[in-house]
């Protein structure tokens, strides 16, 4: 699956991934492959990926908001640190 982190400025981070957790507004969640569209807002905190070679990067966001749809995320923020 592909994800887009993007903040007002640039794109932080593209690319193909195993998975990805984030900050929910309601707590952390995973999305896989094939997950179920969603769209929720998400708190400041960690974004966990793991890449295709399972490499894991992290990226502390600001809050903001994403998409899941037919295994496509877009992760927006105003920052990220």
């Amino acid at each position: 699956m592909k994800i887009e982190i993007i903040t007002p400025d640039h794109t932080i981070y593209e690319g193909e991934i195993k998975s990805v957790r984030v900050p929910g507004r309601k707590g952390s969640f995973q999305v896989l492959k094939d997950h179920a569209p969603i769209i929720s807002t998400l708190d400041p905190g960690p974004v966990y990926i793991v890449e295709q070679d399972n490499r894991e990067v992290t990226y502390n966001i600001d809050g903001g908001v994403i998409e899941v749809r037919a295994n496509r995320i877009i992760l927006l923020t105003e920052s990220v640190k």
